[in-house]
């Protein structure tokens, strides 16, 4: 295997990473502003997204690929305790606001995401 493939490998792996994390943010940060969603939730909420943004990581986010996995399962983790309130208007909304940061998205990605939901 190539440098060019490894490297080619890698972006496109990153990019989906990257789309389920964004995309499992967009369905936590619309839940928190969901009236229905109770102040215990909306902790939970918070603490993923601190941990996402805290500049102490447990593994840097330099290092490729993996330095995602933990933000990802930090997030996950956050979908899941709170599953009952993402509803389909979050869901819609979280989708709106992915297509315009993304150009094209495969449906496969979110699909992933929803799924553990």
């Amino acid at each position: 295997m190539t440098f060019q493939q490894i490297f080619k490998f890698i972006s496109v792996h990153l990019k989906n990473l990257s789309v389920r994390l964004i995309y499992s943010i967009l369905l936590m940060m619309y839940a928190y502003n969901a009236e229905r969603t109770p102040a215990w939730a909306r902790r939970i909420i918070l603490g993923a997204v601190a941990y996402l943004l805290s500049p102490i990581d447990s593994i840097p986010d330099l290092t490729p690929f993996i330095g995602f996995t933990d933000d990802l399962g930090v997030i996950s983790f956050g979908l899941v305790a709170i599953a009952c309130y993402i509803d389909q208007d979050v869901r819609i909304a979280a989708r709106q606001k992915l297509m315009t940061i993304f150009e094209q998205v495969d449906e496969r990605e979110l699909q992933a995401v929803d799924e553990k939901l």
